[in-house]
């Protein structure tokens, strides 16, 4: 998930469209607190482990 809001995030820029930008964005953050709250051993959505 992180390394698609990367992705999008990239051509967001690249190509001025911000809603790409705006997704890639959301993507990227709820990608870092799922591998947060994995790294603390939370589960969720009954998954520990997010890849």
């Amino acid at each position: 998930m992180i390394i698609l809001g990367l992705i999008l995030l990239v051509i967001g820029l690249v190509a001025s469209i911000p809603i790409l930008t705006t997704i890639g964005g959301i993507l990227v953050v709820v990608g870092l607190v799922l591998v947060l709250l994995g790294a603390l051993g939370k589960s969720v959505g009954g998954r520990k482990h997010f890849f």
